[in-house]
């Protein structure tokens, strides 16, 4: 998919060439799913590495996958830049955001979502506390996740690639194996996330990635064959209100990456 020179909209949703933008609430994805419920929650997202999340982690371990996809392998693995890892805030609210017009209230219990999409690997490790409680591990919470491929495309339709559900289990925690996003349309590479701790309620928010990094894997294949941006980032109005929150911690991992987040809700 070609790259327009759009620039992203100030109200925290996604604008695609050709296609329709969300208003900064939850939309429903292009042909299916219906439209979401507005967020009643905020978040708080704790570095997985500070001391207040440690004690948090100390029993982490998977969640049930459900069903798998095909795992992603990139074309080359790319070197890896010596500032290629973001240092998480220790304890601060997150910056909401609407889920953008792509968002698809899909059934994927699933830990594997790259479905055959090729790209640098990621592993997403999160973790869901109840902040007002002490931070307390919660349990039997859903966290869906979805995003771009290496060309800027979502899945739409009958397609369901880059997108998932896992189930926090007893310490709150549960895993994603993904790939690291494309760009497209002047708006900063980003995981959409939500979280929803019971049937009622929800946290809709998104992760960005050090910009280094990312300008590092776009030489490399499947990303090389697009002429990327020189600063994936910095042209996102997105990234610069909410960056330093809402950026992935990563470091290397196997022919990957490797993040752990803590999201506390309140």
């Amino acid at each position: 998919m070609a790259e327009n020179n759009n620039t992203g909209n100030d109200n925290g949703t996604d604008a695609r060439s050709g296609a329709d933008t969300g208003n900064g609430n939850d939309s429903s994805g292009s042909g299916s799913g219906a439209a979401s419920p507005p967020t009643s929650r905020r978040a708080l997202l704790l570095a997985a590495g500070s001391a207040g999340a440690a004690a948090v982690l100390s029993a982490a371990c998977t969640a049930p996958a459900g069903t798998r996809g095909a795992a992603a392998m990139p074309s080359a693995t790319p070197a890896r830049p010596e500032t290629a890892a973001a240092t998480a805030p220790a304890c601060v609210l997150a910056v909401e955001a609407g889920a953008g017009p792509y968002y698809l209230d899909l059934d994927l219990v699933r830990s594997d979502i790259t479905q055959g999409r090729n790209g640098v690997p990621l592993r997403l490790d999160l973790t869901v506390v109840r902040v007002p409680d002490g931070c307390r591990p919660l349990p039997a919470a859903g966290v869906e996740v979805w995003h771009a491929d290496a060309d800027g495309d979502y899945s739409t339709g009958k397609d369901t690639f880059l997108r998932g559900t896992q189930i926090t289990d007893r310490t709150g925690h549960c895993v994603f194996h993904t790939i690291i996003p494309g760009w497209y349309a002047g708006l900063a590479p980003h995981i959409h996330f939500k979280v929803r701790p019971d049937t009622r309620t929800e946290t809709t928010s998104q992760f960005f990635f050090p910009e280094n990094l990312l300008t590092h894997i776009y030489t490399h294949p499947p990303y090389a064959h697009r002429t990327p941006p020189q600063h994936p980032n910095q042209r996102d109005s997105r990234y610069r209100a909410a960056g330093k929150t809402m950026t992935l911690p990563l470091t290397p991992d196997s022919n990957g990456y490797h993040a752990a987040y803590t999201i506390g809700i309140t």
